[in-house]
C-alpha cells in the first residue's frame, strides 16, 4: 500500500474522534493503512451520515451478526462522545431483542448495562 501521509494524519484524527481517544497511535502493515486512510480518513467522514448514525447501523450489524466482542467498544465510544442517551442505549436493546433475537438482546442488554454503570 502506497500511504498518504495526509490521509494518514485525518484517518488517525477521525479514528481517536470516533472511539472518543484521545489519540490513536500508528502501527505497521497494510491493514492498519487501510484501516486507517480508507475507512476513517474516506468512510467515516463522507456526507450523508453523522457520527451517531454510523454508530447505529454499526450496533444493529454487530448485534445481528451476533459479534459481541466488540459491542462495548461501540457503547463506550458512543456515550463517550454523547452520541446516545441511556434511554436510548436502552431502546436499542428492546427493538434488537425483537428482530436480532432473545439471547442476542439479553446480552446486549447487559453490555449496555455495563457501559452505562461505568459511564457514572
Amino acid at each position: 500500500m502506497q500511504s498518504d501521509p495526509e490521509k494518514r494524519r485525518q484517518g488517525l484524527e477521525t479514528m481517536a474522534q470516533v472511539y472518543g481517544w484521545p489519540e490513536v497511535g500508528d502501527g505497521p502493515g497494510d491493514f492498519f493503512g487501510y484501516t486507517v486512510e480508507h475507512l476513517f480518513a474516506e468512510i467515516w467522514e463522507r456526507p450523508g451520515l453523522s457520527f451517531r448514525d454510523r454508530r447505529l447501523l454499526l450496533l444493529g450489524l454487530l448485534v445481528g451478526r451476533g459479534l459481541h466482542d466488540v459491542i462495548p467498544i461501540q457503547l463506550d465510544a458512543a456515550l463517550a462522545n454523547e452520541e446516545l442517551t441511556a434511554d436510548e442505549l436502552r431502546e436499542i436493546v428492546i427493538l434488537m431483542a425483537h428482530y436480532a433475537g432473545w439471547p442476542d438482546g439479553a446480552k446486549l442488554n447487559s453490555q449496555v448495562e455495563a457501559a452505562l454503570s461505568k459511564k457514572r
